[in-house]
């Protein structure tokens, strides 16, 4: 069995460029009388990949959603790149457009063309009319194209969504963010519901489109060993607070924050679920 070694984790009031995401002691709560998320105490680097790993209703797309500003936090403070993520804030609407969010549902129109999909990407740049009337200039449409050539869908540009697989629509939903431009890709549940190889492939596809594009990739999982296998670091969410943040080092699971638990009950803990 592979040990936990401990190191300390730098407090949160070291600024650095370094770090995209920062989080100190946030919570938040759907009905104002039940937090979904408790102090919560997080710190991303700028181009790595980070997992949040927890069992169904933990709070790990809740913290995707405070990330984008879906939601905001109850109390606690949180940054994205050095700005509060604030909808009525000026700053931060001009720097919406470069987190790519993929949701759990992927919010792909199912009755139109990959084209199509993914050209909805490149929205944020266009001018009101070309916008409203979704005249796409020439140069939008060539790069949609380029990137659906990326995400190993050349050749299906026209293709309707309804008749693609799992892994198809997928491929067409990372395809649609990376339109955007971002430097950030939140991932809710992506691999989800695939099987083994299929999952990997999603991964190795967004490992890829990371390095080439040098994005920040900050997934949520259910399956621990595919977090622990493609990111930098894993957060550990249960019942709504963050118990532990994990990573791998050669051969050891290095724990980044105090815990208690040893690697075989980390593993234990999810093995249970992902297989339901």
């Amino acid at each position: 069995m592979k040990q936990i070694q401990m190191t300390k984790n730098p407090p949160f009031s070291l600024i650095s460029t370094k770090k995209i995401i920062q989080m100190s002691d946030v919570w938040t709560s759907y009905d104002s009388k039940n937090f979904a998320l408790e102090g919560i105490n997080l710190s991303i680097d700028r181009g790595t990949n980070y997992s949040i790993v927890g069992q169904s209703g933990s709070g790990k797309s809740t913290l995707l959603k405070l990330m984008n500003s879906m939601m905001i936090p109850s109390k606690g403070i949180i940054k994205i790149d050095y700005i509060t993520p604030n909808m009525n804030d000026k700053k931060f609407k001009k720097m919406m457009h470069t987190i790519g969010y993929i949701p759990q549902n992927l919010g792909l129109i199912k009755n139109t063309t990959i084209l199509e999909n993914v050209l909805i990407g490149s929205l944020p740049r266009l001018n009101k009319i070309q916008s409203l009337l979704k005249k796409f200039p020439e140069h939008e449409i060539k790069e949609a194209k380029r990137i659906i050539q990326l995400v190993g869908l050349m050749g299906k540009e026209y293709r309707k969504i309804y008749m693609l697989s799992g892994g198809e629509k997928r491929r067409v939903a990372i395809a649609r963010a990376l339109m955007q431009k971002p430097t950030i890709l939140l991932a809710d549940e992506i691999v989800s519901e695939l099987d083994h190889v299929t999952a990997r492939e999603i991964m190795d596809l967004i490992v890829d489109a990371q390095k080439r594009m040098n994005l920040t990739a900050i997934m949520v999982h259910h399956d621990m060993q595919l977090a622990l296998e493609y990111a930098n670091r894993v957060a550990v969410i249960k019942e709504g607070r963050k118990i532990l943040e994990i990573g791998v080092e050669g051969d050891n699971i290095v724990d980044f924050q105090t815990g208690d638990m040893t690697t075989e009950e980390i593993m234990e803990m999810y093995s249970d679920d992902t297989k339901k």
